[in-house]
């Protein structure tokens, strides 16, 4: 199944996607009942019923996050060899593990915003995994049965706060960790599509690519191409990912965890690419789908996510 959850003029819900169209199988947003094996195949059996229902245009209605909360968001380092190898590093010995929160989490559309102090935003393109039921100390052998599907995600990232010593400007440092280069406020676009763990047959052949979209200079409004690998070039495919989190982290339904990035980030290029407020950037995962993003810079003003009459906690679990 390829699911989007949505906010309509009247209600909100959670729908299933036939071709341009979307037939609503849930009042509500995806919950961790709903990811888990028996409320999988209860969509499964809602979206049978419904074959052939007229539904609405996607257009219809605002798209956002499938996952809009996640419990935890488990974040994946340095995990392709040509990413490693762009940065003149050595692979780490085992995953190289960080997090972010549910702040970071925003919708196909919305803003990617520039935090003050930074100056230099890059993108990652990324295979987003979602757990549908709980795993710990799991083998790698089972390990993609607790998987319930896959989104696609963009990893911002700051990379003068990280360090990268291409980003810095003289006699400035890197914070020595990665939360905030990586974990501030919209610092994770998720794309509006959950797909299904049985809708991808492999997810160790997926092609990623992500587009730098400028808002100004002579390449204004023109897709210029970034980061074009495939997740076979992951040093730790997903399964033993999930391996690994699992035996000293729990892993419960609805948290997500973020796989890695292939090469072509905007630090590593020659000169450095950074994204500026103005420009767009486009993340696309095969077999999935996209999640695009303006890039705009921090104001004093107070951004608040406006959900019309719907209040999140309202929605969330509503059947």
């Amino acid at each position: 199944m390829r699911l989007v959850s949505y906010f309509g003029p009247d209600d909100a819900g959670t729908g299933i996607v036939a071709g341009d169209r979307l037939i609503p199988v849930l009042d509500g947003m995806l919950t961790d009942l709903d990811l888990d094996p028996e409320g999988l195949d209860e969509l499964r059996r809602r979206a049978a019923a419904l074959e052939g229902a007229t539904g609405f245009g996607l257009d219809a209605v605002d798209r956002i996050a499938p996952i809009p909360v996640p419990g935890k968001i488990v974040c994946v380092g340095l995990n392709y060899r040509e990413h490693v190898a762009e940065g003149g590093r050595s692979a780490p010995t085992r995953p190289l593990l960080f997090s972010k929160f549910a702040n970071a989490v925003i919708a196909d559309g919305e803003p990617i915003v520039r935090p003050e102090g930074s100056h230099a935003l890059d993108l990652e393109v990324e295979l987003g995994v979602v757990i549908g039921s709980t795993a710990h100390r799991v083998s790698r052998a089972d390990a993609l049965d607790h998987v319930a599907g896959y989104v696609v995600v963009n990893d911002v990232s700051a990379r003068d706060w990280q360090g990268v010593p291409a980003a810095l400007a003289p006699g400035e440092a890197g914070d020595g960790q990665w939360l905030r280069a990586k974990g501030s406020d919209t610092f994770l676009p998720m794309g509006p599509v959950f797909v299904t763990a049985d809708e991808i047959a492999d997810p160790q052949t997926l092609r990623l690519r992500s587009w730098r979209i400028p808002g100004s200079g002579p390449d204004a409004g023109r897709a210029v191409l970034m980061q074009d690998g495939t997740t076979a070039d992951m040093i730790w495919p997903v399964a033993e990912l999930i391996e690994f989190i699992s035996r000293s982290i729990t892993l419960e339904p609805g948290d997500v965890i973020a796989t890695g990035t292939p090469s072509g980030v905007g630090v590593f290029q020659d000169p450095p690419v950074f994204l500026l407020p103005g420009d767009r950037v486009r993340c696309e995962v095969e077999g999935i789908g996209s999640v695009e993003n303006p890039v705009v810079d921090w104001s004093d003003e107070d951004d608040e996510i406006d959900l019309g009459e719907f209040e999140l906690d309202e929605i969330i679990g509503k059947h």
